[in-house]
């Protein structure tokens, strides 16, 4: 077990989330369930927390109520191999959510994620700051990222 896990905090939706979140991720599986019992603050027997696993990253989700909700303060970073994996992951959260500027999204459920290809983090730290510099701006003007639009604007092109 890992030593810190994120814990999140539902409405009445944990397991829909949890559900949605493993079918999406390839290395994602359920991993614990609990259910309100009697004298219980949820209605007995529906889901209190639900345990899982996204690429070997722990979360819990609990269904907590209305009390709290999500906001960017707080994101998930999806590191993308190229292209296709991007649209992949930034389709399905988007969908029934909101997009944002810089590859930033949050999914239907309120938790922001940032879908972030590789290609993005060698162009920021390329040594020539030129380079650096334009894949940055060609960022800031994106929505979705493109890592070809990236690679081009690094380029000069």
């Amino acid at each position: 077990m890992q030593k810190i896990s994120p814990f999140l905090w539902f409405n009445d939706q944990a397991e829909q989330v949890v559900n949605f979140y493993v079918s999406l991720f390839k290395d994602a599986r359920i991993t614990s369930i609990a259910r309100y019992q009697e004298d219980s603050p949820g209605p007995v027997g529906s889901v209190m927390t639900m345990g899982f696993s996204l690429f070997g990253q722990e979360f819990v989700a609990l269904n907590g109520g209305p009390v709290y909700q999500f906001n960017p303060a707080i994101s998930f970073v999806v590191h993308c191999q190229d292209q296709v994996e991007v649209d992949h992951y930034w389709d399905a959260l988007s969908n029934g959510g909101q997009t944002m500027q810089c590859g930033w999204l949050t999914d239907r459920f309120g938790v922001t994620w940032q879908i972030v290809p590789d290609a993005l983090f060698r162009l920021l730290g390329d040594p020539d700051p030129g380079r650096a510099y334009r894949a940055n701006q060609a960022m800031l003007k994106m929505i979705k990222l493109d890592i070809a639009a990236l690679e081009r604007a690094a380029d000069g092109n």
